[in-house]
């Protein structure tokens, strides 16, 4: 797979997935990670990339021209270009899931007041927001969303199914708890299930325990999951 992200502040994203799981794929081949600044395709002397709105208002909009210019030299046949912006679609483990399995992924970063509108009707497959909250620049969002897209890729994680299980994974319910030695720790134990060898009655309180937990913390995702069963 091919990341690129394009921003203003190319060492964001790239400081952050250089380390860990994600730094690792890269050194194995796994993934392709180019940060991008896109003051390098624009086309006067001082590296211009915004300017003020027209009917007027606060802060400075990233140029159409330079967008353009940007976007038409990375896309290739079957890119998917994403824009990373406060009024798009929430980004979920879903949607990671779906870009795992695109061979060339463009994060756009906005920055200041955000884009011209032309290159966003024009050069965009999907708009994509963290949350309903607003960042100093899309590029912590960006690198945020290629940390959850690349850990789905076969070989990434130390072993595969770790990722089947986990929250929003196969079933979209929040993980069950974990515990690990000592088995008392400051009175309180380990639950006698997981300590009993009997795989089937860990199985079973796994799975009871994900749905208290979904209950308690998104009755929303549990409202959901049971209108599917």
């Amino acid at each position: 797979m091919r990341v690129d992200i394009v921003s203003l502040f190319p060492g964001i994203s790239q400081s952050v997935l250089a380390e860990s799981i994600i730094g690792r794929a890269q050194k194995r081949f796994i993934v392709n990670i180019r940060h991008i600044n896109l003051r390098e395709y624009a086309a006067d002397t001082r590296l211009t990339v915004d300017d003020c709105p027209f009917g007027g208002g606060a802060g400075m909009l990233l140029k159409p021209d330079v967008i353009f210019k940007c976007l038409e030299d990375l896309k290739d046949t079957g890119s998917y270009a994403a824009l990373m912006c406060p009024q798009g679609r929430p980004f979920n483990q879903e949607i990671a899931y779906k870009l795992s399995k695109t061979e060339h992924i463009i994060l756009f970063c906005g920055h200041y007041e955000g884009i011209d509108e032309r290159a966003r009707q024009v050069l965009f497959d999907d708009e994509l927001s963290l949350g309903d909250f607003v960042l100093t620049n899309g590029v912590i969002a960006a690198a945020v969303m290629a940390d959850a897209v690349i850990r789905l890729l076969p070989g990434v994680l130390g072993k595969d199914e770790s990722s089947v299980d986990e929250s929003f994974g196969r079933e979209p319910l929040l993980e069950y708890p974990h515990f690990t030695r000592p088995d008392s720790f400051s009175a309180m134990a380990v639950p006698d299930t997981l300590l009993s060898g009997d795989h089937g009655d860990v199985e079973r309180w796994r799975k009871e325990q994900r749905l208290i937990r979904t209950a308690a913390r998104r009755p929303d995702i549990l409202r959901q999951y049971m209108e599917t069963r």
